[in-house]
C-alpha cells in the first residue's frame, strides 16, 4: 500500500528532511567543520573498482518492501492438518452487491468480477447482483443476500474517492467494518472490493480490483466447503 493509499482516516504525510547542519544538545545548528572534509579518508574503494555484488542478483526483501505486501504462502509443516481454500466454482451461488455512485468506476470493477467468475468455471445463471445506492449502504445489502443461505459468497464492490470534507472517512470506515460484520454474523464470507483513493486516476487504474475480491470470495467459500467436509467425517 503506497502512502497516498493509506486506511481511511490517516493522510499521507511526507517525512521531515534534515537540511544543512547537524543540531547540539543545546538546539542550536552546527555547520560541518571544514578542517573536518578535507581530512576525510577516501572510499576504500574507487569508482572503478568492482564489488563482490551481482547487480543482477534480486533482493527479495527489497522487493516485498517496495510492492508494499508479503508473499502468500505460508510454510506449514508437513506433520500438521491444512486446510486451504483454492478460487474455484461452489456448488451454491455467489452473490454481488455493487453500489451505483461514482458507477464509472464500479461498473469496471463489475466487469473484472464477472469476467474472473467466467474463469473460474462459476455459471452466469448461478450469480447475481444487487444494486445499492452507495458505498455506505453495501453492507445491508451483502447481509440480506448472506441471509438467504442462497450464496456460497458475497462480494461488495464500490469506490469513495476522498474529497474536500471528512465524508469519505466515515463513508469508507463503515463500509469496511460493515462488511465485515455481516460476514461475522452469518457466516457466510464477504469479499471487500471497495476502492479508497484520492482521486479518479487512481480509481480507474484499480479495476482489477474486482477480479481480486472474486478470487478471494471463491477461496474462502472452498475454505469453508473443506471445513464443513472435515468435520462431518470426524
Amino acid at each position: 500500500m503506497s502512502a497516498r493509499e493509506n486506511w481511511p482516516g490517516k493522510k499521507a504525510r511526507d517525512d521531515d528532511e534534515l537540511v544543512g547542519g547537524y543540531e547540539d544538545v543545546t538546539g542550536e545548528e552546527i555547520e560541518p567543520d571544514d578542517d573536518d572534509e578535507e581530512n576525510e579518508e577516501p572510499d576504500e574503494l574507487g569508482d572503478d573498482e568492482e564489488t563482490d555484488e551481482d547487480p543482477d542478483e534480486v533482493d527479495d526483501d527489497a522487493e516485498l518492501r517496495l510492492a508494499g505486501h508479503a508473499p502468500g504462502d505460508l510454510n506449514v509443516p508437513d506433520d500438521v492438518d491444512l486446510l486451504e481454500g483454492e478460487p474455484r466454482a461452489t456448488r451454491r451461488g455467489v452473490g454481488i452487491v455493487a453500489a451505483k455512485f461514482n458507477g464509472d468506476v464500479t461498473n469496471r470493477l463489475l466487469e473484472s468480477a464477472l469476467a474472473e467468475l467466467d474463469r473460474a468455471g462459476v455459471g452466469r445463471d448461478t450469480v447475481t447482483v444487487m444494486t445499492v445506492p452507495g458505498a455506505f449502504e453495501l453492507p445491508l445489502g451483502a447481509m440480506a443476500l448472506a441471509k438467504t443461505r442462497r450464496y456460497s459468497c458475497i462480494v461488495a464492490l464500490g469506490c469513495v474517492i476522498r474529497g474536500e470534507t471528512a465524508h469519505f472517512d466515515y463513508v469508507a470506515g463503515e463500509a469496511a467494518s460493515g462488511l465485515q460484520l455481516a460476514a461475522l454474523e452469518t457466516g457466510v464470507p464477504v469479499a471487500f472490493g471497495v476502492l479508497t483513493v484520492e482521486n479518479l486516476q487512481q480509481a480507474l487504474a484499480r479495476a482489477e480490483k474486482g477480479a481480486e475480491a472474486v478470487r478471494t470470495a471463491l477461496e474462502m467459500a472452498d475454505l469453508f466447503s473443506q471445513l464443513r467436509a472435515t468435520a462431518q467425517a470426524r
